[in-house]
């Protein structure tokens, strides 16, 4: 059994403005530029607000897992019927992080391969 990793410490509140960037990090996967957005967002903010850079950086990890686990859905034969229901998965669990984020608790998203750090 694989140890679990230790919950993530909070970061201090965010503004209004620090709002708006968080959302458009985790919601840029309905608009189909997943990646983009969030590593935009990381690169410019992740040195104004440690809350942007914890949120866009999660986004970033979970958009970078759903493109890894469609392509080998997709590289595998079997794995075709099951690229629909990875994308739903991503858009659901974008949704719900894009809500979470409004409270002052950190949230991780399920399913993640935590590449970028």
């Amino acid at each position: 059994m694989l140890p679990q990793a230790p919950p993530p410490t909070p970061p201090p509140e965010a503004s209004n403005d620090d709002h708006l960037w968080i959302l458009f990090s985790h919601l840029s996967l309905l608009l189909g530029i997943g990646i983009v957005v969030p590593l935009i967002i990381y690169l410019v903010k992740k040195d104004e607000s440690e809350q942007i850079a914890y949120h866009s950086r999660e986004a970033l990890n979970f958009h970078i897992s759903i493109v890894i686990y469609s392509l080998v859905c997709g590289i595998t034969c079997v794995g075709i019927p099951l690229i629909p229901v990875v994308g739903i998965v991503g858009i659901v669990f974008s949704i719900i992080a894009a809500v979470k984020a409004s409270d002052p608790v950190p949230y991780q998203y399920p399913l993640t391969m935590r590449l970028v750090k």
